[in-house]
C-alpha cells in the first residue's frame, strides 16, 4: 500500500517525504469523512514544508 501512495505522489509531482510527514501529523485528528483529502492527488500541505 505504501508503494502505491509513493507512486501516486511521484505521478502527481509531489515529493513523498513532505506528504508522508504532513499526513502522519494530521491523520489522528482528521475527520474520517474527509480522509480522501489526505490522498496524494487531493493533498494540500497544512504548513509550508
Amino acid at each position: 500500500m505504501m508503494y502505491s501512495f509513493i507512486g501516486t505522489c511521484k505521478l502527481t509531482g509531489i515529493n513523498p517525504m513532505p506528504w508522508l510527514y504532513d499526513v502522519f501529523l494530521r491523520i489522528n485528528d482528521h475527520p474520517i469523512n474527509k480522509i480522501e483529502d489526505l490522498l496524494p492527488k487531493n493533498w494540500s500541505p497544512l504548513v509550508n514544508l
